[in-house]
């Protein structure tokens, strides 16, 4: 059995141990989860490797009626046996790539998101082993990979392209295009994916990103409260005027 060098295990700890400091300063709990929007859940499962703190992706099977072929993390959709959106972030990873709940040190809940659907969306954040050998199960999944979390604040290929909201509502969004040497493909990464992982990196790497972003970086926690905040009284504004 080959033998862990000391330090590299003590760097390896000290760093999952800043990211989880800092995560556990943004944890939201359950503070949104009263909002009456259909919920989902998504899981953020990050691993070191290298020395460097990774997030696993996965893209959507080709067959799926909605946003097939687009990359996406593990999640979906509450349902009634689900305690909480851990619970259904935990069941969905499960049941997408193999990911089994008890290998999965959950972190926190971040500020959660709206999608194309009006589903509320909150992101949980978790640590898995680098030797998680994803299972995906093709009737969802058609790949999995990771990407350093440094590339969602300083990446080698990204655009912001304009969006406009259902609600009118006009805004950017980031997409980043990922060279994966790994499986020799480049990955879309953009939409709501993309906007989960850009604050995952300012959350730990708590540095300025090369591209612009509409968070006031000296105070992420409410600012990122207050963008999600706003975003949701547009979508109230609208269901009231579509009435």
């Amino acid at each position: 059995k080959p033998r862990r060098n000391p330090r590299n295990f003590a760097s390896r700890k000290s760093i999952k141990e800043k990211a989880r400091l800092r995560l556990k300063e943004f944890d939201v709990g359950g503070k949104f989860s009263r909002l009456p929007l259909p919920r989902a859940a998504v899981l953020l499962p990050l691993l070191l490797r290298d020395g460097k703190l990774h997030l696993l992706l996965t893209v959507r099977s080709a067959q799926l009626r909605r946003s097939p072929g687009e990359v996406c993390f593990p999640g979906g959709k509450s349902e009634a046996i689900d305690k909480d959106e851990i619970d259904t972030a935990l069941r969905e990873a499960k049941e997408e790539v193999g990911l089994q709940p008890e290998k999965v040190e959950v972190i926190c809940r971040l500020v959660p998101g709206i999608d194309k659907m009006n589903h509320l969306v909150t992101p949980v954040v978790g640590f898995i082993e680098d030797t998680f050998q994803a299972i995906p199960n093709p009737d969802e999944v058609s790949d999995v990979f990771v990407v350093p979390l440094e590339y969602f604040v300083k990446p080698l290929h990204y655009k912001p392209l304009p969006y406009q909201t259902s609600s009118g509502y006009s805004n950017w969004m980031h997409c980043f295009t990922y060279d994966d040497h790994e499986h020799k493909m480049s990955f879309k990464i953009w939409g709501l994916t993309a906007h989960f992982a850009v604050f995952l990196a300012l959350v730990i790497f708590r540095e300025r990103p090369t591209f612009e972003v509409d968070y006031d970086l000296d105070n992420l926690i409410s600012s990122s409260e207050k963008n999600f905040l706003n975003l949701y009284a547009s979508l109230c504004e609208r269901k009231k005027s579509n009435l």
